[in-house]
């Protein structure tokens, strides 16, 4: 279990440091714009990225 919680927050950074180190221009503006967001905005946005990292889960997992 710990092997593969450490595997997913790897991959985690992997990915999350990937637009960064690509496109830092792109990377930078959009992280202004979700600065300027409402708090509900982001909480949606936070709902909707679990649901869909869950719904890939599922998915993985039957496949």
């Amino acid at each position: 279990m710990s092997d593969s919680l450490l595997t997913a927050l790897a991959l985690l950074l992997v990915l999350e440091g990937l637009l960064p180190f690509l496109v830092p221009g792109v990377w930078r503006d959009a992280f202004r714009k979700l600065t300027e967001l409402s708090d509900g905005q982001l909480r949606f946005m936070g709902l909707t990225s679990m649901l869909a990292g869950l719904l890939v889960l599922a998915l993985a997992r039957a496949g």
